[in-house]
């Protein structure tokens, strides 16, 4: 396994710094070092490797590891290999402005065919694996409620509130700064790994496919998803979950790098995977996503009753830090209504206080959402960055 990621990080300081410090009022952790005036460098330690810093470089001189080259090209070059693609919701609505396309537009179905005719065998959406994320993330939380509440049979489950564990620079921070807090984080692998676990081993075998032959890339639009797919316990089949990860920046230069007229393709469907899934994927790009998918499965499983019409706009929002309380009827407790109190911070920054409190035992939340990036991944470090912008 490569260990140019783990070891050096995501993120770099090209020669091209004009010091001008944008840098470091963006960074979250305090990671980029250097004076005003002089070329700044990432300290590895404290980076969480989300590219905050490179989209909103106004000179473009901080730049990601590409595993383009030396992953992902050889290995759709290698006629011994079959490579498969996951994409992330958030990468269909942002590609096409790298086309001359609207902000917003879809273009899955454009993405699909472009990905076949640069070579991948299988393309697949990061969707059912969501759903896998969020089946076991939210089955995990009821879990912990009972466990809290003191329901037999669930007195090894994890302590409350509950924090999300799909977005990886989050997890990083958390690991690098508050390792005490890592038994309130969920266990479930995020969708990226989900995703990756499953095609190395139920797809292998749906396909008579030797799993050692199978080789996995995503679609992320997230820089932190290549320290992420690096992770050396991300290998529990016996092969890793995933093998390369390109952001949607590159995606879009490897369509045009093979000549391919983006625009003008026709539109493909993604390869069936299991089944239909159910959505929840979709809302996962933006802050309170995650959280939202969560609660209407634990909203199900715990009161035994489909989910009629439920107002969760009070998860919803881009403040940095928002709070909700859903009543939920228990069907374990005689139908008793429970209080469930979540909490969704958007930006690392803000979070600590959070974490503070859950260690002092001062937290009343039961469940909480951190994302990284602003808004979410929707604004994650491997979007298209408009320099025209600024």
């Amino acid at each position: 396994m490569s260990t140019a990621v783990l070891n050096n990080g995501v993120i770099h300081v090209s020669d091209q710094c004009k010091a001008c410090d944008h840098c470091t009022s963006i960074c979250p952790t305090g990671a980029i070092q250097g004076r005003l005036g002089e070329k700044h460098h990432i300290e590895i330690r404290k980076c969480i490797n989300c590219g905050q810093c490179l989209i909103n470089c106004p000179f473009g001189a901080i730049d990601d590891f590409s595993m383009v080259n030396e992953r992902i090209r050889k290995a759709l070059d290698n006629p011994h290999q079959f490579v498969v693609v996951q994409e992330a919701p958030a990468v269909r609505v942002a590609l096409g402005e790298e086309f001359g396309l609207a902000p917003g537009t879809n273009v899955k179905n454009k993405m699909y065919a472009a990905l076949r005719k640069l070579g991948f065998d299988k393309v697949y959406d990061t969707e059912f694996a969501a759903d896998l994320t969020i089946t076991e993330e939210g089955t995990e939380l009821i879990h912990r409620v009972f466990n809290a509440l003191g329901v037999p049979g669930f007195e090894h489950a994890g302590p409350l509130p509950q924090f999300t564990s799909c977005c990886p620079a989050w997890v990083k921070y958390a690991e690098d700064n508050y390792p005490q807090i890592l038994p309130h984080i969920s266990t479930a692998k995020s969708p990226q790994q989900m995703f990756g676990a499953v095609s190395k081993t139920y797809l292998a075998e749906k396909l008579s496919l030797d799993p050692g032959t199978i080789y996995s890339v995503s679609v992320m639009p997230c820089t932190a998803k290549k320290y992420e797919c690096d992770r050396p316990e991300f290998i529990a089949s016996g092969y890793k979950d995933v093998d390369a990860v390109m952001t949607t920046r590159e995606l879009a230069q490897m369509i045009k790098t093979a000549g391919i007229d983006f625009v003008n393709l026709p539109d493909e469907r993604a390869d069936q995977f299991i089944g239909s899934s159910t959505g929840a994927a979709t809302i996962f790009g933006v802050t309170g996503g995650v959280m939202e998918a969560a609660l209407r499965t634990a909203y199900e499983v715990l009161s035994g009753e489909a989910l009629g019409k439920v107002d969760f706009q009070a998860v919803r929002g881009l403040d940095p830090v928002r709070e909700a309380v859903v009543e939920v009827p228990v069907k374990a407790l005689g139908g008793k209504t429970l209080p469930v109190s979540v909490c969704i911070v958007t930006g690392t920054r803000y979070v600590a206080p959070i974490i503070e409190d859950v260690l002092a035992d001062r937290s009343n939340y039961h469940f909480i959402e951190v994302m990284n990036c602003p808004g979410g991944c929707i604004n994650g470090g491997g979007q298209p960055i408009r320099r025209d912008t600024y």
